[in-house]
């Protein structure tokens, strides 16, 4: 018999979580279902992978994405190879992982980190990271669902901004296919997360201010993402760019321009442009010049038009 087992840092009654996304969850869930852990993130995830093992569904919580390094080789050495390693005699498939990710506008190097691309380097898991609430529940219902160990990272600043109508009965949204939510001729732009939202307002800017066609695209999922819809679309205009809060060294924009450039060489008409985080931990009062803000994208997008 499966079962959902919720596992996360502070959960009771009165304070479900840091950021309430649970409350009163053990209410109308069960206790048996939905309980509290030591602070220890390894732990949590280590016995979610114990959990799933055992044939249950597990849904661990780690209270913020800054914090799941602790988790790290539970996560890398342990989930993504149990299948691997014992030749699919186990798995931990039914376990997903989720955590706020992410700036937040005071969240500081602790509190507003994006650690994607860590993980994008480790086969046997899925990450997947929502742009708003609608397509939040479609992809973590799917998350949930999958065969595969996944890591679900939810933009925290959408916690408080984002109001959308969200159907109550299930539905699924499949991992692993972007989204174009714009169809252009001239630029590409590809984001995921919050940033998509930025990239949208860009791609009005230019068609207003430059008259420039952009064809925008959330990437929704990062591990396997979908090669196929973004290297279609920049044969289509010639150009790309990519953003993401996360560093710029090492981030997984530098993936995504790596293998567009092997695939789609001949019809660029301007180098790629990634416009992300800086190579710093993430500041306090200056985080509006560290990210990726909507000038800085316009900025970058202008100069591939002048190429």
């Amino acid at each position: 018999m499966t079962f959902y087992t919720l596992t996360g840092q502070i959960q009771n009654k009165i304070f479900d979580f840091v950021l309430c996304l649970q409350q009163n969850c053990s209410s109308f869930i069960g206790k048996d279902r939905v309980f509290n852990t030591p602070l220890c993130e390894q732990g949590i995830v280590g016995f979610g992978i114990g959990v799933a093992v055992a044939g249950a569904t597990a849904i661990a919580e780690i209270q913020f994405a800054d914090y799941i390094f602790p988790a790290f080789d539970q996560i890398v050495n342990e989930a993504a190879k149990y299948r691997y390693r014992s030749g699919d005699l186990f798995n931990c498939g039914s376990l997903t992982i989720r955590a706020p990710w992410g700036c937040v506008g005071h969240g500081a190097l602790y509190h507003s980190q994006s650690p994607e691309a860590f993980f994008a380097h480790c086969p046997g898991i899925k990450v997947v990271i929502p742009r708003s609430p609608l397509q939040a529940k479609g992809l973590l219902l799917s998350c949930i669902e999958d065969k595969n160990p996944c890591i679900f990272f939810e933009p925290k600043i959408l916690y408080r901004a984002a109001v959308e109508q969200v159907p109550v009965e299930p539905y699924n949204i499949p991992l692993s296919q972007a989204e174009v939510l714009q169809q252009g001729s001239d630029v590409t732009m590809v984001a995921w997360g919050t940033q998509v939202h930025v990239i949208k307002e860009v791609a009005a800017m230019a068609q207003e201010k430059l008259g420039v066609s952009c064809e925008v695209i959330d990437l929704r999922t990062i591990l396997p993402w979908d090669t196929e819809t973004v290297c279609k679309s920049v044969v289509k205009t010639g150009r790309l760019l990519i953003s993401h809060e996360a560093p710029l060294t090492g981030g997984f924009a530098s993936e995504i321009s790596s293998t567009v450039q092997e695939e789609c060489f001949l019809n660029l008409e301007a180098p790629i442009s990634r416009v992300c985080g800086y190579d710093t931990p993430f500041p306090h009062i200056f985080e509006p010049f560290y990210i990726p803000d909507k000038w800085k994208c316009y900025d970058a997008l202008r100069k591939m038009i002048n190429y």
